[in-house]
């Protein structure tokens, strides 16, 4: 029985350790194909636009060809942005976790569904940058899971730090799920970050009933 218990163990481990190599290798791809594509190609098409505008003005031509040019190369300029901020937000790089946590509720917000944000964390406060970036797919994921699967109207997180330990809180109105149910689980993504959270040595904590919403509890030591 020990024997068993052990191997158990040992393969729980070893699918953590898989997941979570998976995960770090898809969000260092992100970086750099975020920074290669703000760095590199938007510059390209800026420059592209600058040396048009230039030669348009001098020579002063101006066609429907010409015209139709700028506007794609605009069109392509935002789309790369768009794409760029989708892999790794600017915001979360530029102005901290806290900060993008709550531009992504707003983002998310519609007719449909309202994201409400609070928190007792100072928006100008900042952590490692590696510890920034895997909090926010967490709970970018999760949003996105009560999105797709929960048919809420209200979903509220809530943000603290209590004994050096960060803390997020997420509870929704839909529609629920049975979290004895383990393809429920695997199908909404929770057991992916479940290894995102055991690897910062954290706590994830689910409590849902069938038409009676969700809550989200994570826990995470804090960088030193």
């Amino acid at each position: 029985m020990k024997q068993k218990i052990k191997r158990k163990d040992v393969k729980q481990k070893i699918l953590l350790n898989i997941i979570n190599s998976g995960i770090d290798t898809q969000e260092t791809e992100r970086k750099k194909i975020a920074s290669f594509l703000h760095d590199n190609i938007n510059s390209l098409l800026s420059s592209a636009g600058l040396h048009l505008n230039t030669f348009t003005a001098q020579n002063n031509i101006e066609s429907e060809e010409i015209r139709k040019t700028k506007a794609i190369l605009n069109q392509a300029h935002d789309l790369l942005r768009d794409m760029s901020h989708d892999l790794v937000p600017s915001l979360l790089v530029r102005f901290g976790l806290i900060y993008a946590l709550e531009d992504l509720c707003e983002r998310n917000s519609n007719r449909s569904i309202n994201f409400e944000f609070s928190s007792t964390i100072s928006t100008d406060k900042r952590y490692v940058e590696k510890f920034e970036m895997k909090i926010y797919f967490i709970v970018s994921e999760l949003f996105s899971n009560i999105i797709k699967h929960s048919n809420a109207k209200i979903a509220k997180i809530h943000l603290k730090e209590n004994r050096n330990t960060f803390i997020i809180k997420i509870d929704d109105d839909g529609m629920g799920f049975d979290t004895k149910k383990t393809s429920a689980t695997e199908g909404f993504g929770l057991n992916r970050i479940r290894a995102r959270v055991k690897k910062f040595k954290g706590t994830f904590e689910i409590i849902s009933k069938v038409n009676y919403g969700t809550t989200i509890k994570i826990k995470i030591p804090l960088p030193h």
